[in-house]
């Protein structure tokens, strides 16, 4: 089962962290995979460590939130089978946390960009060829805060998710006839790079624990797969049971 092999994925935002754990399994499935990132750097290590793993990968670097630089580095590699819209976070700069009120007027632009028009750039540059070969499978990795309202500073963020998961809703009723799958995971809370600041997170989730990149990598890998060709325009919450709205 979920079984790979024979198809090309990209996934953005995979020289590290979710993007790079999403990477590393679909190669394990048999899939090729372009290695996106905007550090050139990131996207190269990172293929080379999936092909010394014995998969196959190649890095495309490019900046999602630029549409024509999107559509040439994709228009020049080829058809793409599966897409990860894994780019996130505050996009090339740290994302600003502040209540909405202490916000300049651009100061949500960067959220925006990278997790709206960077799901929208990477879609239009694929979408044409999943239709015209009859498959194609689409996954959008939203956030809790695309799904429900959070009171942490980071409602551009939540803008620009939650943007992203309506397009990818209404792009999968659109597009359904033609084999293409379009789905959302809306992830909970992750693991922080400080242990204490883990561990205090975790107590909050019933489960026990923060999320890791394999939990959302094999989701990702389902939902790529033909298992999940009857699957398309939902939100899957990967969260540990964290109540959602």
């Amino acid at each position: 089962m979920f079984d790979l092999t024979g198809r090309t994925a990209l996934v953005t935002g995979a020289g590290q962290n979710v993007g790079a754990g999403i990477a590393a399994a679909l190669a394990g499935q048999g899939a090729r995979v372009v290695v996106n990132d905007i550090d050139p750097a990131r996207a190269a290590d990172m293929a080379a460590t999936i092909t010394a793993n014995g998969g196959a990968a190649v890095p495309l670097p490019f900046d999602v939130t630029d549409g024509p630089a999107v559509e040439a580095a994709v228009g020049s590699f080829g058809p793409i089978d599966i897409l990860v819209n894994n780019a996130g976070n505050g996009g090339a700069e740290r994302l600003a946390i502040k209540p909405f009120r202490e916000m300049a007027i651009g100061d949500w632009d960067p959220a925006i960009a990278v997790n709206l028009y960077g799901v929208l750039h990477c879609c239009h540059a694929v979408i044409d060829g999943m239709c015209e070969q009859g498959w194609g499978r689409i996954i959008t990795i939203s956030s809790g805060a695309g799904t429900g309202g959070v009171n942490i500073g980071v409602s551009h963020y939540s803008a620009g998710k939650g943007g992203g998961l309506a397009f990818t809703r209404s792009l999968a009723l659109e597009v359904a006839r033609q084999g293409v799958t379009a789905n959302t995971l809306a992830l909970g809370l992750l693991a922080a790079p400080d242990p204490k600041v883990t561990e205090r997170i975790a107590r909050a989730i019933p489960v026990g624990r923060t999320g890791t990149p394999i939990d959302v990598a094999a989701a990702c890998v389902w939902l790529a797969s033909e298992e999940a060709s009857w699957v398309t325009g939902q939100t899957v919450q990967i969260n540990g049971g964290s109540i959602t709205t």
